[in-house]
């Protein structure tokens, strides 16, 4: 109702407006006397005979260029252009009826109504924004506005800076604008002063009394965003940003896009960018089966699989609560996807061998795992249960069924391991490397590092510490870890299974450690809070079978490069089925003795396990 009472208003403004312009043209044109003089007072008798006609076809004109449809509170270049554009074609108009009509008028009073119309009618729209600048931005109003710095004088920048003035209901008022590009320090964009380089960021906030600092960088190396950061993190401000440029589909920056700064971005690594042609290749018509396809890695695994087009996707979990979450997000999402929910356990070889036999899978991916590794300390047997037993049972089972592609998801914890669950998803790695050598199915694991945000680790940790106001518990000062996200780790999954040849172990280029008493205080100053200030951070001691560090890489697997940059290979290690098979039969008969001879196994099978640290 509110945008037809406007429109209304606009129509009566503009039937004003495009007959002043004449009137002004004949006044211009015949220097103020259009009324006495013989030949002008003709010219302008022939006007008035028609003025509706020549009204109702500007209006019309005015119509259907959109003039009535743009959000003139919003006017900008564009605004401008589309008044240039319809002004000109609604005096093209008036001079073709003109002339049809045989009823001339002088080719000057075209191009002035022509060029008045253009500053009537745009004048009239652009003060209408003018008039909503001055009362937004007046004295009185600024005292509540939250104080904006922007970093980055680019497009971006200047888009965003736009943005922030255009929509008062933000409650926002840019500032000041950072950039490194020392030509453009002490110029203005958008009306608003570059003061400085990223290393002015601290003191330009204080002097400035900026509450909020939003990075308009989309270009930028993950690298070049995580300095950025660090510099930011030593204010007291709120961080926003704007999405990468890989993100921005159409380049057009908006206050929508505009989000909170994630622990992500202080990882200073660019994304992992993966053959999606490549990856389609082995997926599309499939029959793809994900264990543990409700957990963190798997549901992820799920959403990735069925942007490939598999012909049907198979989720096996044994806890019904997740499986039927992601079950009903992608029956939301892929309406047209043939989804089949299985619940139960990799431990239960039957069940495996029923679901194999009725549904035909093409790949798996085995997701199913203990990772927790306190909890498979205190127990031990069951790590190795599932772990090591059930990774079993799954890839002897995809043998039986000529499952084409096998792909184990292996953690960094297997390296040189301190821990049971370490020591156990080293052994499930063995069963892959020595079942490849035997069989027709291409057996492949994938090794990475901490997934940023998955259930259990230290990131929702953290989050819910700093929720309850803290403290944040860190287990040791230099303890470090390497951290992907968790697409990342999905696409490097499934782009594993489109390199498998057998026996391989993947391991990707995550970058440079990270100490996980960096990340707490970050992730503190990300949530307003000063470390050890506001918020306290306590060191609690290594917990069991806990590393300082984690490697990627046994000293005897080597290092083979991919056609992929971030993408390496563990050579393949010779492990005979036989000899491993006799041992796991062992290994199983441990299970019924306490866990200190379980250990004591665990370390006869996996040399590099190393329990004393």
């Amino acid at each position: 109702m509110r945008k037809k009472l406007y429109n209304i208003l606009f129509f009566f403004v503009d039937s004003l407006a495009v007959n002043v312009a004449f009137v002004l043209a004949f006044a211009l044109r015949f220097e103020g006397d259009f009324i006495h003089g013989a030949q002008s007072a003709n010219y302008f008798e022939l006007y008035l005979q028609n003025i509706v006609t020549l009204t109702i076809i500007k209006i019309i004109i005015f119509y259907y260029f959109g003039m009535y449809n743009s959000l003139w509170k919003y006017a900008s270049i564009e605004e401008f252009i589309q008044v240039i554009t319809t002004s000109f074609v609604a005096t093209a108009a008036t001079l073709s009826y003109t002339f049809i009509m045989q009823q001339h008028l002088p080719r000057s009073i075209y191009i002035l109504t022509f060029i008045l119309d253009i500053i009537l009618i745009g004048g009239i729209r652009f003060s209408y924004r003018a008039a909503r600048r001055i009362r937004n931005n007046g004295v009185g109003s600024n005292k509540n506005l939250k104080r904006v710095m922007i970093v980055g004088a680019g497009q971006a920048g200047a888009m965003v800076i736009q943005e922030l003035k255009n929509h008062e209901e933000l409650n926002s008022m840019p500032v000041a604008v950072i950039d490194d590009n020392d030509t453009k320090i002490g110029r203005k964009i958008n009306g608003v002063s570059v003061l400085g380089d990223r290393y002015h960021i601290r003191k330009v906030a204080e002097r400035k009394k900026i509450d909020e600092i939003i990075i308009a960088i989309p270009s930028s190396s993950k690298k070049e965003i995580k300095e950025i950061l660090e510099e930011c993190s030593k204010t007291k401000c709120k961080l926003k940003m704007v999405p990468g440029i890989f993100e921005l589909i159409d380049g057009i920056v908006s206050v929508k896009q505009i989000r909170d700064v994630d622990i992500e971005d202080l990882l200073g690594r660019d994304p992992v960018k993966v053959n999606l042609e490549e990856m389609s290749g082995y997926l599309k018509t499939k029959t793809v089966l994900v264990t543990g396809g409700g957990g963190s890695i798997g549901s992820e695994l799920c959403r990735q699989i069925v942007k490939f087009n598999p012909q049907k996707l198979l989720i096996l979990d044994i806890y019904e609560n997740n499986a039927y979450d992601i079950q009903n997000e992608l029956r939301r999402n892929y309406p047209e996807l043939d989804l089949k929910v299985l619940i139960g356990s990799v431990r239960d070889r039957k069940r495996l061998q029923e679901i194999f036999i009725k549904h035909e899978p093409n790949v798996v991916f085995h997701a199913a795992a203990h990772k927790h590794v306190p909890l498979m300390e205190d127990s031990p047997k069951e790590a190795i249960k599932n772990n090591v037993f059930g990774t079993l049972n799954v890839a002897e089972v995809s043998d039986l069924n000529n499952v084409e592609k096998f792909v184990l998801i292996s953690t960094d914890k297997a390296v040189n391991p301190t821990n049971v669950m370490g020591a156990t998803k080293r052994m499930a790695e063995m069963i892959v490397q020595a079942m490849s050598k035997k069989s027709k199915t291409e057996f492949v694991a994938v090794r990475f590092g901490n997934v940023l945000g998955s259930n259990g680790s230290v990131i929702p940790l953290f989050k819910k510490q700093i929720a309850k106001g803290g403290p944040v518990t860190v287990t040791h000062e230099e303890v470090t870890r390497y951290f992907m996200t968790i697409p990342e780790a999905a696409q490097l999954v499934i782009q594993a299974g489109a390199m498998a040849k057998g026996g391989e172990i993947f391991v990707l280029d995550m970058g440079e450690p990270v100490k996980i008493v960096d990340l707490a205080e970050n992730l503190i100053r990300l949530s307003g809070f000063e470390p050890q200030v506001d918020m306290n951070i306590e060191i609690t001691g290594l917990r069991p079978g806990e590393k300082l560090y984690e490697e990627l890489l046994m000293d005897e697997e080597g290092l083979q490069e991919t056609r992929h940059n971030k993408i390496f290979i563990g050579q393949p290690i010779f492990i005979d089925y036989k000899v491993l098979k006799s041992e796991l039969t062992q290994l199983q008969q441990t299970l019924l003795g306490n866990s200190e001879e379980l250990r004591d196994y665990i370390e006869h099978m996996v040399p590099t396990y190393n329990r004393a640290n």
